[in-house]
């Protein structure tokens, strides 16, 4: 067996395992309520860290002013439970229409 075949099969059983660990421990450990409260922060700031990412920046660089002003406005609409699909357009053509004025 290649070394590449056994990291594979590590890979997968560690996976398996993972993912077998919360419903086999779902009735059987009690987590704090701080601890609680720190893992549903910790999932929002690396939602919010994913966003600014994917916003800001594209092939190591800043992204320019288009992308992030889309995705503003796409979050302002989503704020005031607009449609998805409204969203969707929103933010695209707002990024569609600053470059086509030149902004980068």
């Amino acid at each position: 067996m290649s070394g590449t075949v056994a990291v594979i099969l590590a890979l997968a059983v560690g996976t398996y395992a993972f993912r077998l660990v919360g419903p086999v421990l779902h009735g059987r450990v009690e987590l704090p309520a701080r601890v609680q409260e720190l893992l549903s922060a910790g999932a929002v700031v690396l939602l919010v860290a994913l966003l600014a990412t994917g916003a800001l920046t594209e092939g190591g660089g800043f992204a320019g002013w288009a992308r992030p002003a889309g995705v503003l406005v796409g979050g302002v609409l989503a704020w005031r439970r607009a449609p998805f699909a409204v969203v969707v357009v929103g933010a695209a053509a707002t990024a569609a229409i600053l470059r086509a004025a030149g902004v980068p």
